[in-house]
Formats: C-alpha cells, structure tokens, sequence
C-alpha cells in the first residue's frame, strides 16, 4: 500500500501526541484550586510542583533525546506515552503535596521525551525547507492541547471531579500508541507505505548550507565535540532565555487569571484557552512562511533569523502592554500576540538542530537544548511568587528583557545556518 503524502501523517500522528501531552500536563494547572483547598497547600507549594515537573523534565530530556537516538523513534515514542500516560492516571492517588510532587517528576521524565522526539522525526521525514512548517504542525498540536485542556478539564472535573478526571486523560493518551505502531513501521528509507517519489523527496541533500555534505563525511559528533560548536550553542543559549515566556503562561496562566481578577475554575475555562488560538496560528504561520521565503530563494541562514526576530518583534511590545492589562479579555488577547511570537520564533529555533547536524545527532541536541530551557524556566517559576505579591507586571517586565537576549543569541553564536562538519566547525 502506498499513501500518497505519507510524512504529513507521521508529523500528524505526532502532533496529536503533542496534543495528549499539553492536555495531561495542564490537567493538575486548571484543577489546582479546587485540589489545593482539599489538600490544604499554597501557592509556593504549587511553585514546588511546577520546580518538580520541571527540574525532571530537564532530565528528561537529555534522557530522551539519547534514547531516541539509540533505539529509533518507533519505540522512543511508545516508551514516552506510555510512561507518561501511567504517570497522569497515578496522580489520581496522590492525597498530599509530596505526593503530587512525586508524580509530577514522573510525569516530567516521560513528557519530555516528546520533544527531542519530533526533532528527529523532523529531521528523518523531512528535506529542510519544510522542516519549520512540519515543525509549525508539531508545535500547534502543544497550542491545540493548551486549547483544549482549559474547557475540557473544567468540564470534566466538575462532571467527574479531579481523580476520575486524571485517570480517563491519562487511559486515553495511551491508546495513541496503537494507530502510531500501526503507521510507523520503519524510517523513510524502507518503509513500505512510501512512493518512490516521496522517498527521494525526503532524502535530497540539505539546501542552501555552507557544507558541501556526502555520505562519506556525515559528521557525527560526541557530545563534547558536540558542545565546542558555537551554532550548538546558539540552540541552547536561545532555548534558555525564550522557553520561560512559554512556560510562564502553561503554569500560571490560570493561577494569573484567579488571583488577579477572581476567576473560579469555571471561568478559568471559558478564558485560559484563548492564549494558545494565538499560539497556533503562530506555529503555522511561521513554519509556512519559512517554506515560501526558501522556495523563493531565500538561504536557509537568511530565513531562520528574519523568522526567530520577527516573533521576538511581536512578543517584546504585548508583554510590555500587558503589564497594565486591568481587564480579562484584554489580558488573554495581548497574551495570545506574546504566544503567536513564542510559536513564530519557537518553531524555527527547534529547527536548528537539524540544520546543524545530520540525523544521528538531532536528538541530542534536540534534548540537551531542552534541558537548558528547563534551566531557565526554573529561575522564573521561583521568581513568579517573589514577583507577583501584588501584581504580575513585574514578570510581564522579565519576560519582556528575555526576548532580545533569545533573538540575540542566534545571531551571535548561530554563524552562517547550514550543516557543520568537522572540518568546518565554526563556519
């Protein structure tokens, strides 16, 4: 059987896995008020947790992205979901905040395999020039379940409550695996379901790099060779500094939107969704014009930063204005331009790996610049109830002083993007 467009339905599967993961992880998010008043914790407590699930999602992912490399992404995924899917329907037996907190580095580990993941699956299904759009579709499915999990887990828990809530998400993530077992029998090079056509089309030769590349001098680095690139660093220094304005809204947002205007779960439903319809439109947009500004001749090196410095364009002046935001709805909507930038800026960024470094290195890098994100998520999750006593402008503020140091960091330290070889390490 050949399907015709098959590597739109491997990125399809897999932004579906993106869409499971946001919903299980903002599950405990949307649901902490009513769980914090029956467990009796606080709001640092809650910082804890966020801390818990993302110090191990650090881990994580450098975990998962050596994994993948080494057993592939068929089996990497189904480890991932699986781990993950078990980790959310446990949370139904917690009863205390170490609990919780216990299950959330559990959760963390395993979601964080997602990632480092799609980087690969981009990488091995995809010729360059559409990596930023295929990588914008794996990125909506983080926007859609961010969309869907606010009225989604509103609805459940007040028609189940937050225990029967945690384990019917978490049964439902895992049988995801099945379709994905079924559909992904192989890589691009032998799998059956693949035209001819198709199979050539993935595998051509990277554009507009700087490096001539051939199957001979297919450069596989070790990780310490890996880190002496500056274009590496680049991914790790902008993964730092942008990944906590994407995270700032995923663990606060609904904590933001009760303590500053008094929203019940209920309400938080009805709002805490509109961010991330901004955040999916960013992730398609900004992979699809990648592909348009390349298919017009456009360098790859030329299109990444136009792209990454156009989403900070529109994240710097939203997070500025919604410091003064005194009213709900203009609040989410200034959020959703910040989201829309994050996702424009985000989607090319994780690209990079794949521009630098041929597939059997993906992953690590993938997963390395993960785990420097998650460090600078940590600084601002224990910054967020230091900051936010009596208002959250002083966040907004921070988040706002991020922007130009992750756009910047791809300048200075991303050279000419294009593959790297050891001959030319620092071209």
């Amino acid at each position: 059987m050949i399907v015709r467009g098959f590597r739109w339905t491997v990125i399809g599967l897999i932004a579906v896995a993106t869409v499971i993961n946001y919903i299980d992880r903002n599950a405990l998010a949307v649901m902490w008020p009513a769980i914090a008043e029956e467990i009796g914790a606080t709001k640092n407590d809650y910082a804890l947790l966020v801390s818990c699930f993302m110090v191990s999602y650090a881990v994580g992912q450098s975990l998962f992205g050596a994994l993948f490399d080494k057993v592939g992404t068929r089996i990497g995924f189904v480890l991932a979901i699986g781990f993950w899917s078990a980790a959310i329907c446990m949370h139904a037996l917690a009863r205390s905040v170490m609990q919780f907190a216990v299950l959330r580095v559990l959760l963390g580990v395993s979601e964080a395999g997602n990632w480092p993941g799609a980087a690969k699956a981009n990488a091995e299904w995809f010729p360059a020039r559409e990596r930023a759009l295929a990588q914008g579709i794996f990125n909506a499915g983080a926007s859609i379940g961010a969309i869907i999990s606010a009225p989604l887990i509103a609805y459940l828990f007040i028609a189940l409550g937050w225990k029967a809530t945690f384990v019917l998400i978490g049964v439902g993530g895992a049988l995801w695996i099945i379709p994905w077992l079924i559909v992904y029998k192989t890589g691009p090079k032998t799998h059956p379901w693949l035209s001819e056509e198709e199979r050539q089309h993935i595998c051509a030769k990277p554009e507009s790099t700087h490096v001539a590349v051939t199957p001979e001098d297919d450069y596989v680095p070790t990780l310490p060779q890996l880190l002496s690139h500056r274009q590496s660093w680049s991914v790790l220094l902008s993964r730092f500094f942008l990944d906590p304005i994407w995270w700032l809204f995923v663990s606060w947002l609904p904590i933001y939107l009760a303590e500053t205007f008094g929203f019940d779960i209920k309400q938080i439903g009805a709002f805490a969704w509109v961010p991330y319809v901004g955040a999916m439109i960013g992730s398609l947009a900004g992979g699809a014009l990648a592909g348009k500004l390349i298919a017009r001749g456009w360098s790859v090196d030329r299109t990444r930063k136009w792209i990454i410095t156009l989403g900070g364009a529109l994240m710097l002046p939203a997070l500025l204005l919604t410091r003064g935001a005194d009213d709900p709805l203009q609040a989410v909507l200034l959020i959703a331009v910040i989201l829309c930038g994050f996702q424009v800026a985000i989607g090319n960024i994780q690209t990079l790996p794949s521009d630098f470094f041929s597939g059997r290195t993906v992953g690590s890098l993938a997963g390395i610049s993960g785990t420097f994100a998650v460090g600078g998520v940590l600084v601002t999750t224990w910054l967020v109830p230091v900051l936010t006593v009596t208002s959250y402008a002083p966040i907004f503020l921070l988040g706002a002083l991020l922007v130009p140091a992750g756009v910047g960091a791809v300048w200075i330290f991303g050279g000419t993007i294009g593959r790297v070889s050891a001959k030319h390490p620092g071209a």
